[in-house]
């Protein structure tokens, strides 16, 4: 890996170099994506079927496009048992920890008449988006539709690509059936999230749509944005560590490979003030690319998009952290839960040498859907608050309202308001 002393005019130049990531910079596609789902708009099912063939190459219809009980049942002849026990251990966990962000629906009545309070409600169906093609992910079934379920949505309902053979991913099956999705639907790629906005004879509308995807999925999501909610836009994965001279080199190099493998467009990065770790991380990274079974993927990813940064201070690598935000970050330093306070934008934070990234991605619990692309400035990762909607409740008494009329006839006409002004004023008017 390329060992670079970090600089003002080199942090610019490798700020830019991951911007270039983002989806918001995959306008050439968007004309595309934009005929798709105009095309699903209008055509529904007729036009699914269609896609499905041409991208998919399946004969799609109405009678087959939603997963069977049996189809349910053979993919658990397909895959091994131990495999499914450790999604089920997975999805305890997952659980457990969304359990912990439930809050109730709250009022605040006082002595004077006034009530204010929060409704918190779940949506009603929720769709989730699995991709398929080149890898299965039965991990991100279990992060999207658990914290949904745990919410309370009554209709959970997911789109996966089929294959030619028109099935479906055993493992993508069995990780929707451990987690309770209602409806499972055989349509991928842009014509899925279009489906699951605006609704086809088969597929319903859904309120919000989760899971990540391709280019094409990533940029259907932003154009349906509005029509329904959305997770957010996901970009490609990135693993920043923090590491000080008592790192082992061979676990930081580990762990940046462990994102490096996703895709081309992945970024791995190590800040050290230890140049004797920089040098030894370089050499395991080569020691272990040799030896890895997606090595091309790696090479490309690590050559566009890894680093070894070398800093004078660790304020100086916490600095840098906040100003990247990374998806996954790692701090492998003598006291990591010092460094942790000095982060502030991070997707997910891993503390010590034993808690590595992909202990995130498939059993600790915490939802592995993170921000990306230096998002996790303001986004958060998906957890059981993006499946409720909040309602304000507003209850004045008569003497409450009383009290405080002037004040708020006061602010409606300096914003020339007058109608809004009268509404209050009209309840204490003299009788004549």
């Amino acid at each position: 890996m390329r060992i670079v002393k970090l600089t003002a005019e080199s942090k610019k130049g490798l700020l830019e170099d991951l911007l270039q990531r983002s989806p918001n910079h995959y306008g050439q596609y968007e004309s595309a994506v934009a005929e798709i789902i105009e095309t699903v708009k209008k055509g529904g099912d007729e036009a699914l079927f269609s896609y499905t063939e041409k991208f998919d190459h399946c004969k799609m219809d109405a009678a087959h496009i939603r997963v069977t009980r049996e189809e349910i049942d053979e993919a658990y002849q397909k895959v091994d048992a131990d495999f499914v026990e450790v999604m089920k251990k997975s999805a305890a966990n997952i659980r457990a920890f969304h359990e912990k962000q439930l809050r109730n629906s709250w009022f605040d009545p006082k002595p004077d008449g006034t009530i204010l309070g929060m409704k918190i409600l779940p949506i009603a169906i929720a769709g989730v988006y699995v991709p398929g093609g080149k890898a299965a992910y039965p991990s991100s079934v279990l992060m999207n539709v658990l914290p949904a379920k745990v919410a309370g949505v009554e209709r959970i309902i997911m789109t996966t690509p089929p294959g030619a053979d028109g099935k479906v991913n055993p493992g993508t099956l069995i990780a929707a059936h451990i987690a309770g999705v209602d409806e499972i639907y055989k349509v991928g790629g842009a014509q899925a999230i279009a489906a699951m906005a605006f609704g086809t004879q088969s597929i319903p509308k859904v309120d919000k749509i989760t899971g990540p995807g391709n280019i094409f999925v990533a940029l259907a999501k932003k154009a349906c944005f509005g029509y329904v909610s959305i997770d957010s836009i996901a970009g490609p994965s990135e693993i920043l560590v923090i590491a000080d001279e008592t790192a082992n080199p061979r676990y930081v190099a580990a762990d940046l490979l462990s994102q490096a493998e996703h895709d081309e467009l992945a970024s791995a990065i190590l800040i050290t003030t230890s140049k004797t770790l920089a040098d030894q991380v370089s050499i395991e990274v080569d020691r272990f690319v040799a030896n890895l079974s997606r090595r091309e993927i790696i090479e490309k990813s690590l050559n566009n998009y890894g680093y070894i940064l070398l800093v004078d201070s660790l304020d100086e690598a916490a600095d840098t952290a906040n100003e990247i935000a990374s998806e996954h970050l790692e701090i492998l330093t003598k006291d990591p839960f010092a460094m942790m306070t000095k982060i502030r934008n991070a997707g997910a934070i891993f503390l010590g040498e034993y808690s590595s990234e992909p202990l995130g991605d498939y059993f600790a619990g915490p939802n592995h859907v993170l921000p990306t692309n230096g998002t996790a400035r303001f986004f958060s990762p998906l957890n059981v608050n993006d499946f409720l909607k909040k309602t304000s409740i507003i209850s004045y008494s008569r003497p409450a309202l009383e009290k405080i009329h002037q004040d708020i006839e006061c602010f409606a006409e300096n914003e020339g308001l007058t109608a809004h002004a009268n509404s209050i004023r009209v309840r204490f008017e003299k009788e004549d």
